[in-house]
């Protein structure tokens, strides 16, 4: 039986709310895919159903046809669907080996250009809710407070960018439940949150170095200088072979010479682009061409 089968067969249990066929979830799937690149297989079918019928009852709609013919034509609304089956899983200080090969091996080097009157750029590709920028943030600055607000004064930019609204809002509001903040080593939480109601709100002075913004990474970027590292994790899982390569050739193409790339414990650099990257540790490379 395959997944749309299943989910039909739970009318046995509960009739559904909505019929789901599935012409409507190849319909959904293939948008979604011109989208943003994000593959939802039939094992995704019981996913889509659960976002979207959320979605349907906001706009009034009563069968799934209707909510297709609508995202199709509105701009606003496609963009939520979108956002409702993006996954968002993230946590600070996740896969920490990148956080300290950043800290051992680049930051020495990117400290000393700043004093000289240099300039770094740091891009945190579908940085989700911001955990990770922050992170970033926070290995460079250690306990200090005052060496997060120096690079305020340096031409130091930390860019941060998502697909999802909902999440750019999150991160840039910096406030985050308090489970969530647990994941930090406890001197880094005492240092750098302030309990606010039942959540830690992040210090300004990680803030104010970091730039959050809305991107969909296949359309077109409107970064015009390189980029001395790029953080890309977890997010080409959802893609198809030939969707990251094309992402990872775009990315070789945004960093200088020499640009290290950070991707997720479980994505590899497609044949196609490895002429491109030397990897020198844990799922980090560097631009050689």
């Amino acid at each position: 039986m395959n997944a749309i089968a299943a989910l039909s067969s739970r009318e046995t249990e509960r009739e559904l709310e909505f019929a789901f066929s599935a012409s409507d979830h190849r319909a959904i799937a293939d948008l979604i895919y011109a989208e943003s690149g994000i593959l939802l297989p039939e094992s995704k079918a019981k996913l889509i159903y659960g976002r979207l019928a959320r979605r349907l009852r906001a706009c009034g709609l009563n069968n799934f046809p209707d909510y297709l013919a609508l995202i199709k034509n509105d701009a606003a609304e496609r963009a939520r669907a979108v956002d409702s089956l993006t996954t968002n899983h993230t946590s600070f200080f996740r896969e920490n080996h990148h956080f300290e090969h950043f800290r051992d091996q680049l930051w020495p080097g990117f400290s000393q250009r700043l004093a000289s009157g240099g300039r770094v750029r740091i891009w945190s590709a579908a940085c989700s809710s911001g955990e990770e920028p922050y992170s970033l943030m926070m290995t460079i600055a250690g306990q200090d407070t005052r060496a997060a607000e120096k690079l305020a004064t340096q031409d130091f930019r930390l860019l941060a960018t998502d697909l999802s609204p909902s999440v750019i809002a999150t991160a840039r509001a910096g406030r985050y439940p308090l489970e969530t903040t647990r994941a930090m080593p406890a001197a880094m939480r005492s240092t750098w949150c302030r309990r606010v109601g039942d959540m830690d709100e992040l210090s300004p002075a990680l803030r104010q170095a970091i730039t959050f913004r809305e991107l969909n990474l296949l359309r077109n970027w409107p970064m015009r200088r390189p980029f001395d590292v790029i953080f890309c994790r977890n997010v080409m899982i959802y893609f198809d072979e030939p969707t990251k390569a094309q992402l990872l050739a775009r990315f070789a193409d945004q960093l200088v010479d020499g640009g290290i790339l950070y991707i997720g414990h479980a994505e590899r650099i497609p044949p196609e682009v490895s002429a491109r990257f030397h990897c020198i540790g844990r799922t980090a490379f560097q631009k050689v061409s």
